[in-house]
């Protein structure tokens, strides 16, 4: 067992405080003690469904499902994720079109799972598609940065530093291996196709929503 979990840009330092990927997992960790506070009725009835997305139900869940998770785990994995690649995508691109950016991302890894699997009623939900736009973004953007990393191989633990398009490279492969398949979570699941279709996005249109070059220091 082993695992890669990117902690931060070693290569660069935003010129901007990061205040929307910041209010991203601030608002992320507020839903998820609402979750805590009100059980599976909740998230019930705000995560995404398939088949009720296709017949024309629920569609609000497309975007609040965005904002749910499942377990202990899976936000602090998605956060960490975030926060990891989000400043500097934030920073390229203006605080505004960032917004837009990653909210879009989240839809199009929504639309991809939806496509894929129309009539199930698996609930899906999570940060995990939008968060895959900026990693596609990161990928197109910086893909010779290096990545603090914690290496995780068995009880093997080592802080080391991974260039972006090898870390995202292998990220990205785990998913195309594992597309269709759906990682169960507590109370529902994430399809790794909208982890593929958020990805695709993020990388396609990154170059879009950049704002005008900024100088950038560079880290010690």
């Amino acid at each position: 067992m082993g695992g890669l979990i990117p902690l931060k840009d070693a290569s660069r330092r935003p010129t901007r405080i990061p205040l929307v990927t910041a209010f991203i997992i601030l608002i992320n960790l507020c839903v998820f003690v609402l979750e805590l506070m009100r059980g599976d009725e909740f998230v019930v009835q705000w995560c995404m469904v398939p088949a009720q997305i296709v017949a024309g139900h629920h569609w609000i869940t497309i975007l609040t499902a965005m904002f749910l998770h499942g377990s202990w785990s899976h936000i602090i994995g998605n956060m960490v994720f975030l926060w990891a690649f989000g400043p500097e995508i934030e920073d390229s691109m203006g605080r505004g079109r960032y917004l837009a950016f990653y909210l879009l991302g989240g839809l199009a890894a929504t639309l991809a799972q939806v496509a894929a699997s129309p009539h199930s009623t698996v609930p899906n939900l999570g940060a995990s598609g939008a968060i895959a736009a900026v990693m596609g973004a990161f990928l197109v953007t910086y893909p010779r940065d290096r990545i603090k990393t914690v290496l995780l191989i068995f009880i093997f633990v080592k802080i080391t530093l991974i260039p972006a398009a090898l870390l995202i490279g292998f990220w990205f492969l785990t998913q195309l291996i594992h597309a269709g398949q759906v990682a169960h979570v507590q109370t529902g699941g994430v399809a790794y196709l909208a982890h593929v279709g958020g990805f695709i996005f993020g990388a396609v249109t990154a170059r879009w929503f950049e704002g005008p070059r900024i100088a950038f220091q560079e880290a010690d």
